[in-house]
């Protein structure tokens, strides 16, 4: 992921903020990568992903926002993003100073973060103190297959989030979106979504900082039908070297077996956790190499063991880059 920003201040006091973040995810092609108990959207168009993480495109954002002081405790903004970030949600797993040192998407992203990379988003907002109120209209359908393009905006779907920050190491957020059509191959299907987030982070010594992030999710769809997520996670760094990582999640999900006749299945239970450490090496004038590696265990009820071959087990190691 490469992300660069820009910021101009005015002598108002309000500053004017340009954001562009490319992925190179669209190169690994259309089956998007292994991720056990993942489902949702499609790759190529023509079958839903299973036990696999959709790629996301390669613009993930293009946005522009304004924020202008009225009092010292008020400010109002706007945001507009082609595509961007709707008012919905904890920040998205890639940003979360406690996931984004983890390659593991979670599972819960459908649940949680899934919006942020929309194509057509416009927001208003005001902030007072440590209380932010925002409000959102944004295109509620997900990318399609072509990961190269960009999707023709719709502003059919709306949102809103309170986000209270008591301290300086807390931020809750509360927010709720109503989302029409978001899965392409259900173009009918609408969502409610809920969601509810406390985000913890404080400094440790010189250099180091712990982030933990518990979060949980609900979306209901046309039939009244709820599914929740839970999520937990949290990462540890002493230092600018080492970073220890770990997630706990917990979903409800009718999306790992295909009904009869296709569409959804049977409701069913499963869960996750993993366990991870990244090592960074200075190689260059801000210029970082890591080496990483990561465990994870699967849990899954009874009626799934056969296709499992029980709880299963995953790991990897990863190498990364990062120039700042």
């Amino acid at each position: 992921m490469i992300m660069g920003s820009a910021r101009r201040d005015f002598a108002d006091g309000s500053t004017l903020n340009l954001r562009a973040m490319v992925s190179p995810d669209p190169f690994m092609g259309k089956a998007g990568f292994p991720l056990l108990l993942a489902a949702g959207e499609t790759a190529d168009g023509v079958t839903p992903l299973v036990d696999r993480q959709h790629p996301h495109e390669l613009v993930m954002e293009l946005s522009a926002s304004y924020a202008r002081p009225l009092t010292d405790k008020d400010t109002v903004f706007a945001y507009i993003g082609y595509p961007g970030e709707p008012a919905f949600g904890p920040p998205a797993f890639m940003h979360r100073m406690s996931a984004m040192d983890s390659p593991e998407a979670p599972i819960t992203h459908h649940w949680l973060d899934s919006t942020h990379i929309v194509f057509g988003v416009a927001t208003l907002g005001w902030a007072h103190d440590g209380m932010k109120l925002e409000a959102s209209s944004f295109t509620g359908r997900e990318p399609d297959q072509n990961r190269y393009d960009f999707d023709p905006p719709e502003f059919d779907s709306w949102a809103v989030r309170a986000t209270w920050n008591p301290t300086e190491n807390w931020s809750l957020q509360a927010s709720y979106a109503d989302v029409t059509g978001p899965e392409q191959l259900e173009p009918d299907e609408n969502d409610r979504k809920l969601s509810a987030s406390a985000i913890h982070t404080r400094r440790i010594g010189a250099d180091g900082w712990w982030s933990t992030t518990l979060a949980w999710g609900r979306k209901t769809d046309d039939h009244d039908e709820s599914k929740d997520g839970w999520m937990l996670e949290s990462a540890l760094s002493p230092d600018d070297r080492w970073t220890v990582f770990a997630r706990a999640e917990r979903i409800e999900t009718d999306e790992l077996v295909p009904g009869i006749g296709g569409g959804h299945g049977e409701l069913y239970t499963v869960a996750k956790a993993s366990v991870g450490a990244v090592h960074d090496w200075q190689v260059a004038q801000n210029v970082r190499f890591g080496l990483g590696a990561l465990y994870t265990v699967n849990q899954v009820p009874g009626p799934l063991e056969p296709l499992y071959g029980g709880d299963p087990d995953s790991g990897m190691i990863f190498m990364r880059l990062k120039v700042q």
